[in-house]
């Protein structure tokens, strides 16, 4: 691992004066939250949750896993050998005539678990196997985009994107009852998105434009001036049309034109900035533009921000590491190391590392109190806190590695030469 080490100690000494102290805090944090998870990992290579029975037998936190870990070389020795024991486990869902066999139950989280695996499996090395192991778990991703194939129009608010249901989502016949959680959601579809991104799917593919079909509608922005509400057009993104339920922020209020519109807030925001970009929207086409001064305006490293309805308050943080995750993510795709707040410039990087070291338990991981998103478990949050750290960390030296020597630059204008650790 001399490489890595080597690699490491010099995009150190590429940071700007004063983040020295802080890099080496950083990699610190990150080894020990490497070797919790390697700790973690069952004798078949997979991951299983000690706090949750839906985690237990279900393949889904391993490719969360293995997204970060591959990118934490600050482990040592054993990262790239628990990464290869992961892949192996991932891979055995595949036969050699690549037909992906999840078992008759299938899976309980299908887009999740299908996209990251079938991103995770080529990370280190696209041989024959890897790429056989990729296509499958890509198909079964994409027979549950919800696009022409499987009864859906443009016209349809769930038209181009993925949800959560279990079964392919086909369009019921008029009057038949609907799957509950099949419609389009923006968390899913950024982790559809990722897939094809990663897949390397040509940003012409019908698929991307599909997907913005559905991303537009969860955006407060209107493209048509008549039909603009500046008292909700704040350029933010909520998780899914018309649902009261499921947008956690809840009802923003009613516009001029007497429409229901939904709050926009951070963790929906910053995917919707993502899949803006990764869809081949440019950094300045007007939607990421707006988009990108909401994340400005609304930046806090210690909350996921927007306006939450009173009775939402309570779930706010429900999901902060994955908001963590979410804006750096969204922060590296837009280029960004410092952005413009109410009261200045911000350096994000530094203050988000902060309060993530801050938060990091004695023994290497990461846990939210709250509930409602599961990230009470350990490995759902840890992987989540670990790999935005390391974004951070790459946006203020310039450059990260990977557990198998690689060094690439983020800095802007160099292409960087891998995929960063969930560019799900």
């Amino acid at each position: 691992m001399w490489i890595v080490a080597t690699c490491l100690t010099a995009v150190a000494a590429t940071g700007c004066a004063g983040p020295s102290g802080r890099v080496i805090r950083i990699d610190a944090a990150l080894a020990e939250a490497g070797r919790y998870m390697i700790a973690a990992q069952s004798p078949d290579g997979a991951w299983r949750s000690a706090t949750y029975g839906c985690f237990k037998a279900d393949p889904a936190l391993t490719p969360h896993v293995m997204s970060c870990l591959f990118f934490l070389p600050q482990t040592g020795d054993g990262a790239l050998a628990s990464f290869r024991r992961g892949a192996g486990y991932l891979s055995g869902f595949v036969g050699d005539d690549g037909r992906l066999d999840v078992g008759r139950r299938e899976l309980l989280f299908p887009t999740f678990t299908a996209a990251a695996a079938s991103r995770v499996v080529v990370l280190e090395r696209k041989t024959p196997r890897a790429l056989l192991t990729q296509r499958a778990w890509l198909a079964y991703v994409l027979d549950r985009q919800l696009t022409e194939r499987l009864g859906w129009r443009p016209a349809d608010r769930e038209y181009g994107g993925w949800g959560f249901a279990l079964d392919v989502p086909r369009k019921p016949a008029p009057g038949r009852r609907r799957e509950r959680f099949f419609e389009s959601n923006l968390v899913a579809t950024v982790y559809g998105v990722a897939a094809l991104h990663s897949a390397d799917t040509p940003v012409d593919d019908a698929a991307f434009g599909q997907i913005l079909t559905f991303a537009r509608k969860c955006q407060n922005v209107s493209d048509d001036p008549s039909r603009a509400d500046p008292a909700f057009d704040d350029g933010g993104f909520y998780f899914i049309p018309d649902d009261e339920v499921q947008n956690k922020a809840g009802v923003a209020g009613i516009d001029r034109f007497g429409r229901k519109r939904f709050a926009s807030y951070g963790t929906m925001t910053a995917d919707g900035v993502r899949v803006l970009i990764r869809c081949g929207l440019g950094r300045d086409h007007p939607r990421v533009v707006a988009a990108r001064r909401w994340l400005e305006r609304n930046f806090s490293a210690t909350q996921n921000p927007g306006v939450f309805a009173a009775d939402r308050e309570e779930i706010r943080n429900a999901t902060y590491y994955y908001w963590t995750w979410a804006v750096s993510h969204a922060f590296l795709a837009l280029r960004a190391r410092q952005i413009e707040s109410p009261d200045g410039p911000i350096r994000w990087a530094e203050v988000l590392a902060d309060e993530i070291l801050r938060r990091q338990r004695p023994d290497g991981s990461w846990v939210n109190g709250y509930t409602d998103a599961k990230e009470d478990d350990p490995l759902v949050a840890t992987p989540f806190a670990a790999a935005a750290l390391a974004i951070c960390r790459a946006m203020m030296t310039g450059e990260y590695a990977t557990i198998d020597g690689r060094c690439v630059s983020v800095r802007p204008g160099r292409r960087r030469s891998h995929p960063q650790t969930a560019s799900r």
